[in-house]
């Protein structure tokens, strides 16, 4: 279900469910809303390609099988701005954070 309201969109096929607690917690710390929304299978890339450009602040999130991706409307698909595979707790929650600050215009964590 895509919806109107600003918020980031998380896409997911088999998600992991602690990298996926995590990087919502990295968002809500930062005061944004997000939607997680379950897809058909797609490459992690893919995903998060999808929820950028659907999503009305532009930002998005993919999640499957352990890979994790950050994308922003526009960029090319196959150049996301994050792209980690089986990231720990504290790499999921940056993920999360960064891609709030990231619509704030704030700078990244690292």
């Amino acid at each position: 279900m895509i919806t109107n309201r600003p918020s980031i969109f998380i896409y997911t096929y088999n998600p992991d469910a602690d990298i996926l607690k995590e990087i919502c917690a990295g968002i809500e710390e930062e005061g944004v809303l997000f939607d997680v929304i379950e897809k058909p299978e797609m490459d992690t890339r893919d995903l998060a390609y999808e929820a950028a450009n659907e999503s009305v602040l532009g930002s998005g999130i993919g999640l499957s099988y352990g890979m994790a991706a950050m994308q922003m409307r526009n960029v090319n698909r196959d150049k996301p701005v994050f792209l980690l595979d089986r990231p720990d707790k504290e790499m999921s929650r940056k993920l999360g954070t960064n891609s709030a600050r990231a619509i704030k215009r704030k700078a990244f964590q690292i």
